[in-house]
């Protein structure tokens, strides 16, 4: 009687219903975040890039003695 009674409470306990809805979302979120991250990242490297050789080509004028 005990046992059949431990199944009814287990059946209707939703506490990991709620930790598995949390475990989606957070996956939906790491998922997007990738997803982001890979359509940025070609983008975000042709500016370095861009900056890089500007830096590289750039001249310090000398000021003489001031």
């Amino acid at each position: 009687m005990k046992f059949i009674a431990n199944i009814k409470t287990f059946a209707a306990d939703e506490s990991g219903a709620v930790t598995v809805d949390w475990v989606v979302l957070t996956a939906a979120i790491v998922g997007l975040g990738i997803a982001v991250i890979a359509s940025v990242r070609t983008g975000t490297q042709d500016i370095g890039n861009k900056i890089q050789d500007s830096l590289e080509s750039a001249t310090i004028a000398d000021l003489g003695d001031l």
